[in-house]
This record gives C-alpha cells, sequence and structure tokens, in this order.
C-alpha cells in the first residue's frame, strides 16, 4: 500500500513526498481512512509510530473542501498535553499542509499571550493548544467553538497523568455537539475508556501494536552501577562508544542540572531541558540539539513525549521512572520510525523495585552488562518476571500479650489513668465531667491541648470557642489560662488571622505552571 491509495489530495501528497515517505506506517494505514470516512476512532499505537501523521494528514485533507474559519474561530482543535508536543504536531500540521491555503497556529504557556491572540483574531483552520492556555485564551474571548468540526486529544493517557481532566471536560462543554472525535493515546487504560464514553460516539478501534512494548528496533539493556558513580560511567560510556547525540533522562530537574554541569566540565556539549526551565530555553536547547550543537540532552520526564529527533542513536536512563510506564514513552525517543537504537538504563541497587515494575510491565527480563571499573559494591538484586510474594510480618505484641487479659486490661487501665492526670483529661475538681466531650488545659496565650475544635471557619479565619465552654484547672505549677469566650483574647489568647487563607493540601499531577 501506498500514501496514493488513501484518498488523499494531490497537493498533500506532494508535501508527503518531499519528507520523503511512500509508504504508510500500520496506524496510518488503519486511521486515515476511518477518519476520512468520518468517523469518531480512538486508536492506540506506541510511540514513534507515525501517529501524527495518522490525524494531521486526514484532517488537512478533510479541511481543505470547506470554508475558511471566521473571525477568532477554529475549525480543528488538537488538544496535546505539553508545549514540546503541540510545537511538534503544529510542525507536522505545517510541512504537510505547506501546498494548501489553510491557517494554523500553535498556543501554549510560558510565553506572552498577545501574539497568540492577534493569530486568532482572523481566525484559523487548525488550532493546535494546550488545555491550560486555550482555558486562558477562552477566558479573554480570543477564540471561540461555534465552527467546530474535529477535536483531537493527542496523548490523551498523558493528559490524564499530568491532571487536565477537569480542564478538559470544561473545554469538551464549550465544543459544539456535532463534531467527529478523535483520540490517540499510547495506552486505553480504564480511565481513558472512561473518558472516551462521553466524548466518542460509536469509535473505531484501531490498535497496531502490544500494550506496554518498545519497538523491536530498540535494543535494551541495564548497567548495574553505584549511584555515586553513575556520571563518570555515562561520561565513559560516550567516550568509548563515540557517541554523536543521546538523549539522557533524569527523575529530578536539580538532577537535570548537576549532570549537565557534570557533562560541561568534562568537555561535553549539554543542556537540559525541565519544568522550571523557561519556553524560550526549553525550545533554543531542542532547537540546538536538532542541528547538532549540542550533543547531550538532559531531560525530565516533561520531554518524554513529543519530541521528535530524527536519526537519535541512544537514550539513557539515568534515574529510573517512579512510574513504569514512563520507561517506555521514554526509550521511544529511539528506535522511530524503523530505525535502531539502544536504551540504556544505569540502576544503583537502591532501584530494583522500580527495575522490576518495568521488567514485569513489559514482560521482558533487561539484559545486565557490568562496565569493567565501575562494577558495583552494592550488587543488584536478581529480578524476575513474577510478582513478589510478600511475606506477612507478624503483629507486635501489645502490653505483653503473653501475659493474661486480666494483666493487659491493668497495665491499659494504669496508662489512660496516667494520661488523664498528666494532660488534664480527668473532671476539674469539684465538677462534672461534661457529656460528650472533655475538658482541657489551656497553654497560655495559645490553643488548649486536645482540642477537638475547627482550627478554621469556613473562610480560613481562626474559630473562637463558645463562651460557654468551661476551662479546666490548669497543671501543677503552669500559669493560668487566658479567659475565653467573648474576652478580649478571643478564645485561646491567639491573635485573629482573617483574610488568611491555609494552603491547600491536596496534590496535583499537573507540571509547574498552567501549559
Amino acid at each position: 500500500m501506498t500514501f496514493d491509495d488513501l484518498g488523499l489530495s494531490a497537493p498533500i501528497l506532494k508535501a508527503i513526498a518531499t519528507q520523503g515517505y511512500s509508504e504508510p506506517s500500520p496506524i496510518q494505514a488503519k486511521a486515515i481512512p476511518a477518519v476520512l470516512e468520518g468517523h469518531d476512532v480512538m486508536a492506540a499505537a506506541q510511540t514513534g509510530t507515525g501517529k501524527t501523521a495518522g490525524f494531521t494528514l486526514p484532517i488537512l485533507e478533510l479541511l481543505s473542501k470547506g470554508r475558511r474559519a471566521g473571525p477568532n474561530q477554529a475549525r480543528t482543535l488538537i488538544l496535546t498535553p505539553t508545549r514540546e508536543l503541540a510545537a511538534q504536531v503544529g510542525e507536522s500540521v505545517a510541512v504537510y499542509g505547506k501546498h494548501l491555503n489553510m491557517t494554523s497556529t500553535v498556543v501554549f504557556g510560558g510565553v506572552k499571550i498577545n501574539p497568540q491572540m492577534q493569530k486568532l483574531r482572523r481566525g484559523v483552520d487548525i488550532l493546535v493548544a494546550t488545555p491550560g492556555r486555550l482555558m486562558d485564551l477562552h477566558s479573554q474571548n480570543a477564540v471561540k467553538f461555534d465552527n467546530l468540526e474535529v477535536l483531537v486529544l493527542d496523548e490523551a493517557d498523558r493528559m490524564l497523568d499530568m491532571g487536565f481532566i477537569h480542564d478538559i471536560k470544561r473545554i469538551i462543554g464549550l465544543l459544539p455537539k456535532r463534531r467527529q472525535n478523535l483520540m490517540f493515546s499510547a495506552t486505553f487504560s480504564e480511565d481513558i475508556r472512561k473518558l472516551a464514553k462521553g466524548l466518542v460516539r460509536n469509535p473505531i478501534e484501531i490498535s497496531v501494536s502490544p500494550r506496554n512494548a518498545a519497538a523491536p528496533s530498540v535494543e535494551q539493556w541495564i548497567c548495574p552501577v553505584d549511584k555515586k558513580q553513575k556520571g563518570p560511567l555515562l561520561i565513559k560510556l560516550i567516550h568509548d562508544g563515540g557517541w554523536g547525540q543521546a538523549l539522557v533522562f533524569t527523575k529530578t530537574k536539580h538532577g537535570a542540572n548537576k549532570l549537565t554541569k557534570l557533562l560541561e566540565a568534562a568537555g561535553i556539549t549539554a543542556a537540559a531541558i525541565h519544568g522550571n526551565k523557561s519556553q524560550g530555553a526549553r525550545t533554543r536547547a531542542l532547537a540546538d540539539f536538532k542541528a547538532g550543537e549540542i550533543r547531550l540532552l538532559v531531560a525530565t520526564d516533561i520531554a518524554a513525549r513529543g519530541l521528535d529527533i530524527e536519526q537519535l542513536p541512544q537514550v539513557v536512563n539515568f534515574d529510573l521512572p517512579n512510574v513504569s510506564e514512563d520507561y517506555v514513552h521514554r526509550i521511544g525517543r529511539t528506535g522511530r520510525a524503523g530505525a535502531s537504537g539502544q536504551a540504556i538504563s544505569l540502576v544503583s541497587a537502591d532501584e530494583v523495585d522500580l527495575l522490576s515494575d518495568i521488567e514485569r510491565l513489559t514482560q521482558k527480563l533487561l539484559e545486565r552488562r557490568e562496565i569493567e571499573g565501575f562494577e558495583p559494591d552494592q550488587n543488584l538484586p536478581v529480578t524476575t518476571l513474577n510478582k513478589p510474594i510478600r511475606s506477612k510480618k507478624p503483629r507486635k505484641a501489645l502490653n505483653n500479650e503473653t501475659n493474661s487479659t486480666d494483666n493487659s486490661r491493668h497495665n491499659n487501665g494504669a496508662t489512660n489513668a496516667k494520661k488523664r492526670t498528666v494532660y488534664g483529661h480527668g473532671p476539674k475538681p469539684g465538677g462534672k465531667l461534661k457529656s460528650g466531650g472533655r475538658n482541657q488545659t489551656s497553654r497560655p496565650g495559645g490553643r488548649s491541648e486536645g482540642s477537638s475544635e475547627p482550627r478554621s471557619d469556613a473562610n480560613g479565619n481562626r474559630a473562637s470557642r463558645p463562651a460557654s465552654r468551661s476551662a479546666a484547672a490548669p497543671r501543677s505549677g503552669a500559669a493560668p489560662s487566658k479567659p475565653s469566650g467573648n474576652s478580649p483574647y478571643g478564645g485561646g489568647g491567639g491573635k485573629p488571622t482573617s483574610g488568611r487563607n491555609r494552603p491547600s493540601g491536596g496534590n496535583s499531577n499537573r507540571s509547574s505552571g498552567r501549559s
């Protein structure tokens, strides 16, 4: 099969031929006809299989036959999780649509918003965007979706991992009901299928590769090494192997910066890209790497997807990822489009659990190669593809459980009585213990110990205790507590904190800043 057999027009075929392609990849051969026929599509394919062209080519074909976009309108919206991937998709659209009279633009965070608003003012046929910046533009009426025809979610699983689910749902709620939906993802997890239920209608499902499998053209192996020797070992591998270029992944931003300085000190040109770098710096580093001006690109997982670098021969996992699926995405940067590549992981003994998770995910025991002079002092334990059987630890004995039940009750009772004496939990002298509560001993000028009252009200202000709450007797030798209720000290003597909100305790998977 050739691209001529897929029903694409002459201008698009000319652009494809200019890029040196004649035969579609498996994902392209299946996805392009389905999109051209107007079906909703759910496609799963590993990285490096050409799935970006699998949706950009048919979208260009469909839009070339319709009306131009109106002011501030977009006819196709392509959502991506990262800025790098958005730029890559935008480049693909420009390359394959260069012989068509069509407009496109890319919008993402980290850069000024005004130039993006100006580009959208006349309307665009294809808009590539990250969710955060798209919401910002829509809130300023810079983009509208009244004429939207196609929605694409690229790397949908990654968008969920990064915490964009709420933004995606809000965006979907802004779109016309009648539209074509395309969802491309490396995997189809349960969360992805749950999202798809409210998005695609009677979709055609396409899967061209086994789940969580690396491309067969990638040679994978690991180097057991002590953590402190990883840097010198990497330098040796670069020199001995005569590596022209390599992409190196670290677990943290600090680690990326530290490794870059070490490489530069060894005379190896290197640059780091991660979330703390400005978008301009990240774009320059990637451009210099593609141009061959930088030998080593050191990246965190923000670059695990969306980097399309031709003839990238080596990918190195300086640190193993915490999430085993990210291993597949990392090494997918090499061995693309049928080319061969190497994926080398430098693994220390404390990473054996991460290694085991990766091997069970990929169902492949990775070959181990010790490098002379870097044999680890701490041996890397042997791993298997079987799930580890965790032995049950015996329950820790409490209060000498070998004693009789009566003795245990006696010991527990004595302990509790001691607590009541020390912390003032018993009834105040001459008084009665409150029903459903406990009396307390106040710290001078502070909150009462053991208080079960809320620290703040719904507005984040510190709550005052009710005036009717009785104060317990102070500890022996302690200063008397300050008056509560309507006293000038406001229930505990602390100063009011109106207007101060407590920081949220929730976690976010989203990378730093809105994309």
